[in-house]
């Protein structure tokens, strides 16, 4: 098979597996790991281990970790010193030295399975010592966790493991070779090392500046992307030569171009290389997994993975305690680093290559380590459930945490909340706050939070997708909600949410594009704004002026489509705060009525109603979960959700005849 098959393989395979899983509901991870064991050289053996699948999976790192790096500075790289070299350092000389002290008591107790040297014990350890960097960054960047606290710790442990691969790699053949220069092959791998960390870190930060703004004044996409992709894959090849990971370079890589003002264009350019071949890079993982010996020697697999992963969890738990971590921070910081990683593999197959393992015993770990990966997106999606367990305190910050929110909302009604406080949360702030209107916001990212706070806002650290933080909120006294990310999967969560605690509440969604507009307004979002739309009817109105159209004209031309998208535009949601109508305020209104459970006019249509003759109209009708399209042969039910459009005159009119 040539690399185009075997790439055409992996994609097609890629394809089915992560569109069964979405239907499943479950990480697209796992779509791609089952993949990988099912098409691997150990079950249907279609895909067998070549240069091309193992070139693929490092460039799914390197991407990952250049994404990861964006998110990351130089200054905030050495306020987490303590992390990297504290807590990570002493993960993996620990994990190491306990490693060791196993292996010796297992050699001890079944030497027919365990019978191994120091130097074999050693290795091992330092391949239980590493962790997943590409699960628990994805999983972390899935679960906007990436800044919390536990975020951190997770992330500065894993740069140390990348750093601690560069000497145990030298360690293993040179103590296996019982090597006299070992002393001088470490001071050879830490100059080399150094000089590159240096070259990158002060002299590129000089260099990637200047170059990006020439590159940025030629006006190429394509170019833009060129020297986007030579920078990273550049930055990956020189830290490869001197030793260290590709992923450690392509992460310094991302640090720089972070500090500049070209991330965020950066950070979207990158993502669909990103998530195409970290895909391609765990079905490679999956590929290593052998269902057969799996079979055979299940007690002996479920013991080497049950025993490390419990190990690991009980020793970063420790050691994150010992550092001053809370016990929640602790408590998720070992649940996700629990598994085995990338790197691990490559001790193993190092150590295999030198004989210091006995084959039988290095599949057993291999299939071990995999399963462990296997399993980690499911204890990584349900941390909070277990620490929430295991911790009693867990119960407490939260119940503060919550307690905190409903202190600053209990007295405001009619207000709005705001899901996300990034730049879109942050100006829809500011105008409501012109408008002297209550608002408040909830926002994951602990730093954004403080800052906003000192500033007067009214934010705080709380999930909208979680029901407690919704109700701290003050979601039942709201007038709105605005989801200001978008992320379709949270807002249809949120909006599920609403529906139980508020079913009447408009709320109002940011998307992408219209791709699940449909989807969004069946869960009962009252309108979905699409970023793509808005900006095209921006550039339309600004190139329609400097085409010489007038200026009425174009506004004329573009509230037209806008009304043509956004039915709702039509009118608003009046509030207590509004004005008294009069002549300035007769314009169209939006108002929502929730039918009883009893009423002449239920099971009538709402043609029969003839609300027409209040110049009101239905906008919509929410029966349960499920939107319903106004026409006028739809007969309303106990409990629908009627959204009334109208002057204010005529929509307490239209409610009073529904209502009757």
């Amino acid at each position: 098979m040539n690399a185009l098959d075997t790439t055409l393989l992996l994609l097609g395979s890629a394809v089915l597996g992560v569109g069964a899983l979405r239907l499943l509901n479950l990480p697209p991870m796992l779509g791609y790991l089952t993949v990988g064991i099912l098409i691997g050289p150990h079950a249907l053996g279609w895909a067998q281990e070549s240069s091309t699948t193992h070139l693929l999976a490092e460039f799914g790192v390197v991407f990952l970790m250049f994404s990861i790096g964006l998110e990351f500075s130089l200054p905030k790289l050495f306020s987490m010193r303590r992390a990297v070299f504290g807590l990570g350092m002493a993960q993996v000389i620990s994990t190491i030295g306990l490693a060791m002290v196993i292996c010796f008591g297992a050699a001890f107790v079944l030497p027919d399975y365990f019978a191994m040297t120091w130097e074999a014990s050693f290795a091992i350890g330092g391949a239980l010592a590493m962790s997943s960097t590409a699960i628990v960054s994805k999983m972390l960047t899935e679960k906007l966790e990436l800044e919390s606290q536990h975020g951190r710790q997770m992330i500065s442990v894993l740069l140390f493991q990348d750093l601690a691969v560069v000497p145990l790699l030298i360690l293993v053949p040179a103590l296996s070779a019982e090597s006299n220069n070992l002393s001088m092959s470490l001071a050879l791998a830490g100059a080399k090392a150094s000089l590159v960390l240096f070259l990158l870190f002060f002299v590129g930060k000089r260099v990637v500046r200047e170059w990006f703004a020439i590159v940025i004044r030629r006006r190429s996409q394509e170019l833009f992307m060129l020297n986007l992709l030579l920078f990273t894959l550049g930055a990956a090849w020189l830290t490869e030569k001197a030793g260290l990971s590709l992923a450690l370079g392509a992460f310094v890589a991302g640090m720089l171009i972070s500090e500049t003002e070209y991330k965020h264009q950066v950070e979207e350019d990158i993502k669909s290389f990103r998530d195409v071949l970290l895909g391609l890079f765990f079905i490679t993982v999956g590929m290593l997994l052998n269902l057969g010996l799996v079979l055979e020697y299940g007690w002996l697999i479920l013991l080497l993975l049950v025993g490390p992963v419990l190990l690991k969890f009980g020793l970063i738990f420790g050691l994150a305690r010992l550092f001053k971590c809370p016990t929640s921070v602790a408590l998720r910081t070992g649940l996700g680093l629990a598994q085995a990683g990338e790197f691990g593999f490559v001790l193993l197959n190092q150590a295999g290559g030198l004989n210091l393992i006995d084959p039988l015993l290095l599949q057993l770990m291999l299939a071990s380590m995999v399963l462990s990966m296997l399993i980690s997106p499911f204890i990584l999606a349900k941390s909070d459930w277990i620490v929430l367990k295991l911790s009693s305190n867990e119960w407490m910050m939260q119940s503060l945490a919550l307690t905190q929110i409903a202190a600053r909302t209990m007295k405001v009604k009619r207000h709005v909340v705001i899901a996300g406080f990034g730049r879109s949360g942050q100006s829809l702030a500011r105008l409501l706050a012109d408008e002297k209107i209550e608002y408040h916001a909830l926002d994951l990212d602990p730093d954004r939070i403080a800052e906003a706070q000192k500033a007067g806002a009214n934010v705080s650290y709380g999930d909208a997708a979680r029901r407690e933080s919704l109700t701290a909120v003050g979601i039942s006294r709201a007038a709105a909600l605005v989801i200001t990310y978008t992320d379709t999967q949270s807002a249809l969560k949120i909006l599920h949410l609403v529906h139980e605690l508020n079913p009447s509440l408009p709320v109002v969604v940011r998307s992408h594009d219209d791709t699940d507009l449909e989807k969004l307004r069946a869960a009962g979002a009252t309108e979905v704004v699409p970023d793509l739309m808005e900006g095209s009817l921006m550039l339309a109105s600004h190139a329609l002026v400097l085409l010489g159209v007038p200026l009425r004209r174009v506004v004329h031309t573009v509230q037209m489509a806008r009304d043509a998208r956004y039915e709702a535009l039509r009118g608003f949601f009046h509030g207590a705060s509004d004005a008294a109508d009069d002549a300035e305020n007769m314009q169209l209104r939006l108002h929502t009525v929730v039918l009883g459970e009893r009423g002449k006019n239920l099971g009538r249509s709402i043609a029969e109603l003839e609300l027409s003759e209040f110049s009101v109209d239905v906008t919509n009708v929410r029966r349960g979960k499920i939107r319903l399209e106004p026409s006028p042969e739809l007969t309303l039910e106990a409990s629908d959700v009627v959204v009334l459009r109208g002057t204010a005159e005529g929509v307490s009119r239209a409610e009073q005849r529904l209502l009757k």
